[in-house]
C-alpha cells in the first residue's frame, strides 16, 4: 500500500475549508474545517488515525492471545494550546472492551506494546505529547471495571 496522499480543494469559492483526500491505497474520504463542517477536520483526523492504529494492534494481539473480544472501543481525548500552532499537549485514550473471560494482564500487555513498539501513528508523534491509555473490561452483563 503506498504512503501517498492527494488533497483537492471542493470549495473553491468563498472561505470554505473543505477537500476531498484519496489515498495510495485507492481510498477516499473528506476533510473539512470551515464554518458548515461536513467531516471530520484534520486535527480530528489525527485523533482518529491515532485511536485506529491503537485499536487494530491492540485486537490483533488480543486475538493471538486467544482473548475472546466481542466489542472493543476507543474513546480519544485531546488537549490543544491555546495559541498558534494549536498543537496537542495532552492524549488520552480509554480502550473499552467487552468479552468472555478477559485478561486484565492481557489487556494491558497488548496497549502497551501498541503504544511502545507498533503503532506507526504513535512513533510519528512529537514525542513531547503526553500520550495516556487506559481501559475499562465490561464482561457481558456487568458493570465497567477500570484499569491503568
Amino acid at each position: 500500500m503506498p504512503n501517498t496522499a492527494k488533497l483537492t480543494l471542493v470549495t473553491v469559492e468563498g472561505e470554505g475549508l473543505r477537500f476531498n483526500a484519496s489515498t495510495g491505497s485507492a481510498q477516499t474520504t473528506v476533510v473539512d474545517s470551515g464554518a458548515v463542517m461536513i467531516a471530520p477536520s484534520p486535527v480530528e483526523m489525527l485523533l482518529v488515525a491515532l485511536a485506529g492504529c491503537h485499536a487494530m494492534d491492540v485486537i490483533s494481539i488480543l486475538r493471538k492471545k486467544r482473548q475472546q473480544v466481542t466489542g472493543y472501543e476507543v474513546d480519544v481525548r485531546g488537549e490543544r494550546r491555546e495559541e498558534h500552532p494549536k498543537r496537542f499537549t495532552r492524549i488520552e485514550m480509554v480502550h473499552r472492551l467487552t468479552g468472555r473471560e478477559l485478561s486484565p494482564e492481557a489487556v494491558a500487555n497488548a496497549i502497551d506494546l501498541s503504544h511502545t513498539k507498533y503503532c506507526s501513528v504513535q512513533a510519528s508523534l512529537d514525542p513531547a505529547i503526553a500520550v495516556t491509555n487506559r481501559f475499562e473490561i465490561v464482561p457481558a452483563g456487568a458493570h465497567a471495571r477500570e484499569s491503568d
